[in-house]
Order: structure tokens, then C-alpha cells, then sequence
């Protein structure tokens, strides 16, 4: 069973950045069995990718969804077990819910990951 719980929501202006984390815990070294990913759902909307880490070998992949590249940064530190989003130049629309999840497979399809947080909300205003 795997474990993942989010921190670092609020709220903050536009044009600002916020780290969100997510720490996982369970059996083994969760970060190199599983893809971790971020998503994301705004009031009304479905759930959208965000992001997603993956470790092979000795290689580490990243990738980002088109919304956000060249703003949010993907990053895992596997002596925390820990990944991280850290979001800049953020915009009102970056306002959502944003879910950790841990999945077996490299994709940006919710419906391929297995465990998810609870979520931790993320609100841009000024």
C-alpha cells in the first residue's frame, strides 16, 4: 500500500511562485517503482495532468503538460521520498485542487494511476 500526502496550498497573487509537496510512504523505494505524478482539477472541470517523474535505470524523467511548461518545475528527492511542483508566474487559472498520484505506467492519463493524496488547494487572486 502506498501513501501520498500533499502540503504547501494557499493562497498567493499572480505572478508569484508556491511549492507544493508530496510525501509518500509504504513498502520500498516508492519513487523508483512508480511513476509519480501531479494533476490538477479547478472548480467544474475535470481533472487535468500537470506533471510527472519517472526514474529508470540511472536516468531521471520528467515531463510536463503543455499548460504549464516553461512555469512549473517536477522534482523528487528519493532520500525524502518526497516529490515536489514548484509553480511560477502563476495565473488565476493555475487555481485548482492539486492531487499527487502514484502509478505504474509513464503517462499523462489520470485513469493509469493507482494511488492518489488528498489534495491540497492551490488559489491565485489578488
Amino acid at each position: 500500500q502506498v501513501h501520498l500526502a500533499e502540503s504547501g496550498g494557499g493562497l498567493v497573487q499572480p505572478g508569484n511562485s508556491l511549492t507544493l509537496s508530496c510525501a509518500s510512504s509504504g513498502a520500498g523505494d516508492i519513487l523508483s517503482k512508480y511513476v509519480m505524478g501531479w494533476f490538477r482539477q479547478a472548480p467544474g472541470k475535470e481533472r487535468e495532468y500537470v506533471a510527472r517523474v519517472s526514474w529508470s535505470t540511472r536516468d531521471e524523467h520528467t515531463y510536463l503538460a503543455a499548460s504549464v511548461r516553461g512555469r512549473f518545475v517536477i522534482s523528487r528527492d528519493s532520500a525524502k521520498n518526497t516529490i515536489y511542483l514548484r509553480m511560477n508566474s502563476l495565473k488565476p487559472e493555475d487555481t485548482a485542487v492539486y492531487y499527487c498520484a502514484a502509478g505504474p505506467v509513464s503517462t499523462g492519463n489520470d485513469r493509469d494511476y493507482v494511488y492518489w493524496g488528498q489534495g491540497t488547494q492551490v488559489t491565485v487572486s489578488s
